[in-house]
């Protein structure tokens, strides 16, 4: 197994083709640009790859000349996250990166307003729309959050390491992509939407390079979709055994518990003071796994039932329309 085949929930997809049609968009040029089909826009519980994702955003990005994913008051014209970036590329450490990154957007960016603060322990990055009602879903709101915690990680070669993040809206439906998202717990009904971090990390210093710039605007938004996940200490654990297990029809809990020395008592228990269990997590590993392997049609679903521990083609079928609502056929079957 790999832990880089995680999936991302349909919800981000729709909200951004339904923003983009507003605009006059073709959502059939979007979804083929992403290669997602209109018959699984309807699922809500449908998941789909970070590439997928990417790909619908650079659509958007560049057929409405927008990289605000027109949800926001005014847009954000496509090329400019790019010229941010080489101009806080120089920064001496991250503290300068930003401080020039506010500054850069709220000159040019009328859509956000963006704050950059620190006291004598922690730092925080403010986000602010100015037409929040324009972003109802909250996806551009997760979308500027995610970036100035990806990016800024990405030029300094390590994961910033959040206390928490804060939203000024209430507890969404998808709010479990936030695990996915932000490595820290999340609180809602703030008055302000933000994330904070411990301030001693702002010394360290840019390590990035032009050439390493080149590569990574290229990638964009793809690398900001990479797994970070936030799991309390238990499901971290297991979920940590999980992602690299090679056998996954082999693997039980007291094989993971003896591996992390405690009982399959203590670690039922754990897991459900946590709120989940152990066969939700492996649930969600396969799952994942199961997107990523049907994303390649060279591998036959009878293949994939195995790799993924299932005895026959037919649990496995029954198991993945369990997990998303429709069967592994019509799921890469949309994709063609």
């Amino acid at each position: 197994m790999s832990h880089n085949h995680h999936s991302i929930s349909i919800h981000f997809a729709q909200a951004v083709i339904d923003a983009a049609l507003l605009q006059g968009l073709s959502e059939q040029t979007l979804l083929d640009d992403c290669g997602i089909s209109k018959g699984l826009l309807s699922n809500p519980d449908v998941r789909i790859t970070p590439m997928q994702l990417s790909k619908l955003m650079q659509s958007v990005w560049i057929n409405a000349d927008d990289e605000y994913l027109c949800l926001g008051s005014h847009p954000s014209r496509h090329g400019v996250f790019s010229l941010m970036a080489k101009q806080v590329l120089p920064s001496g450490n991250l503290r300068q990166v930003y401080r020039r990154g506010v500054k850069f957007y709220n000159l040019v960016a009328e859509a956000t307003e963006l704050r950059f603060e620190e006291d004598s322990e922690h730092a925080r990055f403010y986000l602010k729309l100015t037409e929040p009602g324009l972003d109802p879903d909250h996806v551009l709101s997760d979308f500027l959050l995610l970036l100035w915690h990806r990016f800024p990680s990405w030029l300094i070669g390590q994961k910033i390491p959040l206390t928490k993040i804060c939203f000024t809206h209430s507890k969404p439906a998808h709010f479990e992509e936030y695990r996915l998202m932000f490595p820290c717990e999340a609180f809602y009904n703030q008055p302000e939407s933000y994330f904070e971090f411990d301030r001693s990390i702002l010394n360290v210093p840019v390590v990035q390079t032009q050439q390493n710039l080149s590569a990574y605007l290229r990638r964009c938004p793809l690398d900001w979709f990479k797994r970070q996940s936030y799991y309390p200490v238990y499901t971290r654990k297991v979920m940590d055994y999980l992602e690299v297990t090679e056998n996954m029809a082999e693997t039980s809990m007291e094989g993971i518990a003896n591996q992390i020395h405690t009982t399959t008592r203590t670690l039922r228990r754990k897991l459900l003071e946590e709120g989940t269990s152990f066969q939700e997590l492996k649930d969600s590993v396969r799952r994942d796994e199961a997107i990523h392997f049907l994303s390649q049609p060279d591998i036959p679903i009878s293949q994939i039932a195995r790799m993924l521990g299932f005895t026959e083609a037919a649990a496995f079928t029954r198991a993945f329309k369990h997990w998303t609502g429709i069967s592994p056929s019509m799921y890469r079957k949309s994709k063609e």
